[in-house]
């Protein structure tokens, strides 16, 4: 989060903010039943990501959203990890739609948001104007 790649989350963070977010990862669990999961390769164990489903005060709707780290993009993991977590949020939850919000020139994970079949949804709640938001529904 300190990086410039979390510049479509608003960052780079300071320590402070950036623990701040963890901590909202966590707290989604207890308060939601939902939040942040770690991107792990099934043959080494490796973190390359996290995706998640925020909520709270500091998101109008639940949000999908995901990232890699640098050096694991272009591989399926935000994509595969995002179909599997946006699955079990629709069936266990019971969801009736999530949204993606994503910086405009984020290329890469506009391209993730099409390859699940979101849709753009223009009129969608956003606390940043300028953020693209794509609409998830179930099946």
């Amino acid at each position: 989060m300190a990086s410039p790649r979390s510049a479509g989350m608003g960052g780079p963070f300071d320590l402070r903010a950036a623990w701040g977010m963890f901590c909202h990862d966590i707290a989604l669990w207890q308060f939601f039943g939902h939040g942040a999961l770690m991107i792990d390769l099934a043959e080494t164990g490796e973190c390359v990501g996290q995706v998640g489903i925020n909520h709270g005060p500091l998101f109008p709707e639940e949000e999908l959203g995901w990232f890699v780290y640098e050096g694991h993009e272009g591989r399926g993991y935000a994509t595969e990890a995002a179909l599997a977590l946006r699955g079990w949020a629709f069936e266990t939850l019971k969801l009736p739609s999530l949204v993606s919000y994503i910086a405009p020139g984020n290329v890469a994970s506009i391209a993730v948001a099409e390859r699940l079949g979101a849709c753009l949804d223009r009129v969608a709640p956003r606390d940043d104007p300028k953020d693209r938001v794509y609409r998830h529904i179930p099946p």
